[in-house]
């Protein structure tokens, strides 16, 4: 059983949402308003929270910014029913740890709950936890300390993107598909279920680590296969 908190103002779907998380055996608390929510989050010991994005009052991207501020490392799984891109990487940049877009089936919910339940519960590290610094282009990675430089400077990578990063570079250089990545960086077993967490993730760190991020030239896309690193 896990101690669960549940933001969402829409009241029939937070009760259905919680009676479905209830019947896996979770305990859930539930806000509904952000305000709430965070003052929740900071007073219980929660093993995951799971945030709607637009919320009455102090919506959910202020809601996981302040939490992360404050130094709540809980993991969020955000709701949003934005299909803009945007919405979920300015989501990611917060901090949050996984994502759901509106509708989605109880079967993916479970599935989104139960791996990030399994990284918390039972953490295990992606790549090599020490060893030599790693390069490619002017990226410098030190694994051991799970920073990454590029031309000199600290590159700030949210966890999981960390965690990709390492899972293409332990690659060297061969393909690793999106459902081979879920796997092993989202724990995820559910692979039928679409979701482009993956190319999310890819995005940024492109954004971060690439020159020019729209023209790539060591995390590349192998159409219809996945991803691979350049080094």
């Amino acid at each position: 059983m896990a101690n669960l908190l549940l933001v969402e103002d829409n009241t029939d779907l937070a009760q259905g949402l919680a009676m479905v998380l209830e019947f896996e055996g979770h305990h859930v608390e539930r806000a509904e308003e952000g305000e709430k929510g965070l003052d929740l989050a900071e007073k219980l010991e929660l093993d995951l929270i799971i945030l709607d994005l637009m919320l009455p009052g102090k919506d959910g991207y202020e809601v996981l910014g302040n939490l992360r501020a404050r130094g709540i490392r809980t993991p969020v799984l955000i709701l949003t029913a934005k299909s803009q891109e945007v919405d979920v990487l300015m989501g990611f940049e917060l901090g949050a740890d996984d994502y759901l877009t509106k509708p989605f089936s109880t079967l993916e919910l479970l599935a989104r709950v139960r791996a990030l339940l399994r990284r918390t519960q039972h953490p295990t590290a992606i790549g090599p936890t020490s060893g030599p610094v790693r390069r490619f282009g002017e990226v410098e990675i030190h694994p051991s300390r799970r920073t990454v430089f590029k031309g000199g400077e600290l590159v700030e990578l949210a966890p999981k993107e960390f965690d990709l990063l390492m899972a293409l570079l332990d690659r060297n250089g061969a393909i690793a598909s999106r459902t081979d990545l879920l796997k092993e960086v989202w724990e995820y077993n559910y692979t039928e279920i679409f979701t482009r967490t993956v190319d999310v993730h890819i995005r940024e760190l492109r954004r971060k680590l690439e020159d020019d991020p729209s023209n790539p030239t060591h995390i590349l896309t192998i159409r219809k296969a996945g991803y691979r690193l350049d080094v």
